[in-house]
């Protein structure tokens, strides 16, 4: 049964995090801050630590790390890494502005 849950949960963190290439991508390339939340890319970065610190916690009690837990770190990273192309757009959108 913890083969099939941890099976579950990965398939849910990848699932999300399916998206997350994409949208560096496009951000990326945009080179524009328009179409973005940051107030939703900072949710979801805040659920993905809160994510972390409960696994984090698991391992403290249990001593093992669950493999599905490096997705929810992968997830994180790249979520930060949208969250930084969001203020270097913004920074360009203010420089196109003058």
């Amino acid at each position: 049964m913890a083969l099939v849950q941890e099976l579950l949960e990965a398939a849910m963190v990848i699932s999300f995090g399916l998206s997350w290439p994409l949208s560096i991508m496009k951000s990326y390339h945009a080179r524009t801050a328009k179409g973005k939340s940051l107030p939703f890319l900072c949710l979801i970065f805040f659920g993905y630590i809160c994510g972390v610190v409960w696994k984090m916690l698991v391992f403290h009690e249990t001593g093992v790390i669950k493999w599905p837990t490096y997705f929810y770190f992968l997830n994180l990273i790249m979520v930060g890494t949208d969250i930084v192309l969001y203020f270097r757009n913004k920074r360009i959108d203010a420089a196109n502005e003058k």
